[in-house]
């Protein structure tokens, strides 16, 4: 969350500038970036966005609002409307930004980007003027498809226009849908735009998977294909008309652009620096101050020469303070309850982050472990897998943004012999692949995959991104283990177990983003199947808890109540689908009350499976036992917001626990 004031421009001076009188396609440049203003401004309040791709989408989207569609002439419900979404999501800054300057999103939600209440990280139906949700890749021609065959039966007016990404078009759905439109009648009102600014999260396309002739591509699977400067207005508009034309065969347009385009020092390649194999910075994140305020001058800068040299006065901007702290109860039943969390002296090793000792421990292990092969879906760096990658290049597979693709190539790899380790983000890897990982596991060859980003943490990307459903997805399979650590040298013990000691295919479950606190073992702490360990001793109530984020809720909690003489027994269980029921039964005697306190939805979890192995060994009689965990789709914002929302904040743990004794 920033602490920076920002600055946007208000609705009526969008108002103004389009009562004047503009020459050419003056206008439409100098709104695109008065919303490139507003996009940035709300990235940097967010704290996370991007800005890369949302800048390059922009032109486009401004003609479309703009000048193209009917939408807001009809209303965005009905059925004759134009309908405009895009695929890929990540520019959905950008499109806020547009329809907040049209007023059809509101102020205060359009200042709540990635905050619960506000908007969502990704595109979601719930915003007024949101066609269809995405982040999820490769989905948005196979819907707009669906919605022109909805048009053509319903005789309803209005056209379907869908954005893609350029590095998006690796994943094999798009290229069905690609298909089957073409040889689908009456898709004359269907148009695609492929924002092709060659950039994927950091590297190039064309060092990822080369999309090579894609105009011959396309018009060989039966489409219309145009090309022009996606930032040329004047191009852009030639192809507009020239789509007017009646034409039953759906239409493509490839527009050149540039990522970060309207900041320079965002632009590529410029922003990539002059060192051989340096990475595009801007992808995600938010600016840092400095930066937001050079990109915001800049902007505002050019803008205010074009009104200046039409003798209109420069833009009155709105300044907004920092926000506010959301309010933090710190009550328990009424009373004060005390948050202090006690200091512990931890070693470097130990207060290291997940990733970054995944990363390490799987560099180390290249180098003893000579069949170890990593596969990557264009995440390198989130996944830190680039060192290996720099290390053993030759170990290291990019397969794009091919989920399906790559999970396939990895059996492959495993018949003749390699150990690979696949990695990408849990929702895409668990669900999108999980066809293809059920039938490398029934060849009985052993895969490990790295499922990162799982659980509800971070929330801001929106449900796209939470992965709370993979322990569902992957327990069903008989022969594989599903982990996940709760520190750096936890982490280091699983993926070695993983690699030297697992005879099955291993899930290793992993958090992304930083722990909120760091989770201290006895030094005498090894990893052995099926148990964990106890944390905090108690008898008023036991709690099983995985991973960091639920973990310091759980001692969060341990600790408010420790204060009021209950005294709350943490367990650590890393193993979400093996346990040593001896070891558990001995873990929880003398609690009666036991709770499973999920990174997951309550189907499917930690505690499906636990209470299902006690049933099964008649060991669970005269214990309670109850499931905390998400319930619905998991809501998008803040960490504490979203954890206060499922009732998975350490107070509102501290009031479960107690309820019980």
């Amino acid at each position: 969350m920033s602490t920076l004031p920002i600055s946007i421009v208000p609705p009526s001076e969008f108002k103004r500038v389009r009562t004047y009188p503009w020459r050419d396609h003056t206008e439409l440049e100098i709104l695109a970036d008065m919303c490139r203003i507003n996009a940035l401004s709300a990235v940097k309040r967010a704290g996370s966005g991007h800005l890369g791709s949302s800048f390059s989408a922009m032109d486009i989207l401004v003609r479309l609002y703009f000048k193209e569609l009917n939408s807001l002439e009809t209303g965005f419900l009905n059925p004759n409307r134009d309908i405009y979404f895009s695929s890929k999501g990540h520019d959905v800054p950008a499109l806020y930004a547009v329809l907040y300057a049209l007023e059809v999103i509101p102020e205060e939600k359009f200042l709540r980007l990635r905050r619960l209440g506000g908007l969502e990280g990704h595109p979601d139906v719930g915003t007024i003027g949101i066609e269809a949700n995405s982040g999820s890749l490769g989905m948005g021609v196979s819907k707009g498809r669906g919605m022109v065959w909805a048009k053509n039966l319903l005789n309803a007016q209005g056209r379907v226009f869908v954005m893609t990404g350029d590095g998006e078009m690796q994943e094999g759905q798009i290229w069905e849908a690609f298909q089957a439109a073409a040889a689908t009648s009456d898709m004359g009102r269907f148009f695609v735009i492929v924002d092709h600014n060659k950039v994927q999260s950091d590297k190039f396309v064309d060092q990822i998977v080369d999309l090579g002739d894609l105009e011959g591509k396309l018009k060989a699977f039966g489409w219309t294909v145009f090309r022009c400067n996606g930032h040329d207005q004047g191009a852009l508009e030639s192809v507009f008309r020239k789509w007017e034309n009646s034409n039953d065969r759906p239409r493509i347009l490839i527009a050149d652009t540039i990522k970060g385009k309207g900041v320079s020092f965002m632009e590529h390649p410029s922003a990539m620096g002059k060192t051989p194999g340096a990475l595009y910075p801007w992808h995600a994140g938010a600016p840092k101050d400095d930066d937001y305020q050079h990109a915001l001058d800049e902007v505002t800068r050019r803008v205010n020469n074009f009104l200046e040299t039409a003798g209109l006065p420069p833009l009155a901007m709105k300044e907004i303070p920092p926000e506010p702290p959301s309010p933090v109860e710190y009550t328990l039943d009424g009373e004060p309850v005390s948050l202090a969390m006690p200091v512990k002296k931890v070693s470097k090793e130990t207060s290291e982050f997940i990733a970054d000792a995944y990363g390490q421990a799987l560099l180390e292990l290249g180098k003893t472990v000579p069949n170890l092969v990593v596969l990557d879906a264009d995440l390198a760096a989130d996944c830190r897998v680039r060192a290996f990658e720099n290390t053993f290049p030759e170990r290291f597979i990019e397969c794009g943004i091919a989920e399906q693709d790559m999970v396939s190539m990895a059996g492959g790899l495993a018949r003749m012999g390699f150990l690979p380790v696949v990695n990408s983000f849990a929702s895409f890897l668990a669900s999108r692949a999980n066809e293809q990982i059920y039938n490398n596991a029934s060849e009985h060859s052993k895969i490990i995959y790295a499922f990162h980003y799982a659980g509800l943490i971070p929330a801001g990307p929106g449900k796209s991104h939470q992965s709370v459903r993979d322990i569902s997805l992957m327990a069903a399979l008989p022969n594989c283990e599903i982990l996940q650590p709760a520190n750096g040298v936890e982490t280091r013990m699983a993926l070695d177990y993983a690699v030297k000691r697992a005879k099955t295919n291993v899930v290793l479950r992993l958090i992304i983003g930083p722990s909120p606190r760091t989770v201290v073992f006895p030094e005498d702490y090894r990893l052995e199947p099926g148990r964990g360990i106890v944390l905090t001793e108690g008898d008023d109530v036991a709690g099983f808890a995985y991973g960091p984020v639920m973990l310091h809720e759980a001692l969060s909690a341990a600790e408010i109540l420790a204060s009021k003489d209950i005294h709350i027994r943490v367990i650590n269980m890393p193993w979400l689908n093996r346990f040593d029921v001896e070891w558990i039964m001995e873990s929880i005697k003398n609690c009666n009350h036991v709770f499973i306190i999920e990174d997951h939805s309550t189907t499917g979890g930690l505690g499906d499976r636990l209470m299902e192995e006690l049933t099964k060994a008649k060991a669970s009689e005269k214990k309670q036992f109850n499931k905390i965990g998400i319930e619905g789709y998991p809501v998008f914002g803040t960490p504490q917001e979203a954890l206060r929302f499922h009732g998975l904040d350490k107070i509102s743990l501290a009031k479960h626990f107690k309820k019980n004794i």
